[in-house]
């Protein structure tokens, strides 16, 4: 396959989780992060109302951005986007990925859910904005970045492919 039809494959993809990818990551994480949230706080004695644990009268309600499909999605184009990411190693990278997620995820929402319990609404409103706004988008691509030195992928989404092209043209 040539260099060309390899990189329509890979912006047909990007372009499918750019309209599907949120709803996919959501299908196929809400109930698990909800449930391990729910083991996580266990001692705190959590009962579960439809997708929200009440734990001491206080409400915490698990919308689907709790889940942070956005940065599994983030994730996926970055690996997309890249030139020379061979299929085998763009699923490592991915799976390896969307594990560190997960569990940063996940830790996100206890550390939240604590803030809340043990201390005030204001703390855990400043939190919530603080790894949502900054955090988030941070983490994503410093494990993007970690994870490419590690499987050396020495090229840069987007960039490597547009430097490639214009060789392309100009040779042409």
């Amino acid at each position: 396959m040539g260099y060309l039809f390899k990189l329509g494959i890979r912006l047909f993809i990007a372009l499918a989780i750019v309209f599907f990818g949120n709803k996919a990551v959501y299908f196929l994480l809400s109930k698990l992060t909800f449930l391990i949230s729910y083991l996580l706080l266990f001692p705190y004695n959590p009962l579960v109302f439809g997708n929200s644990l009440i734990i001491n009268n206080m409400k915490l309600e698990f919308i689907p951005a709790c889940v942070a499909a956005s940065a599994y999605v983030l994730f996926g184009l970055l690996i997309l986007l890249t030139k020379d990411i061979r299929l085998k190693q763009g699923i490592k990278i991915f799976s390896l990925g969307a594990f560190i997620l997960f569990i940063v995820n996940i830790l996100r929402i206890f550390i939240l859910a604590i803030s809340l319990i043990e201390f005030d609404i204001r703390l855990f409103e400043t939190l919530h904005l603080f790894f949502w706004q900054v955090f988030s988008t941070i983490f994503v691509v410093l494990t993007w970045i970690y994870l490419t030195r590690k499987f050396n992928i020495k090229t840069i989404p987007i960039y490597s492919d547009s430097k490639h092209l214009r060789k392309i043209i100009e040779f042409k």
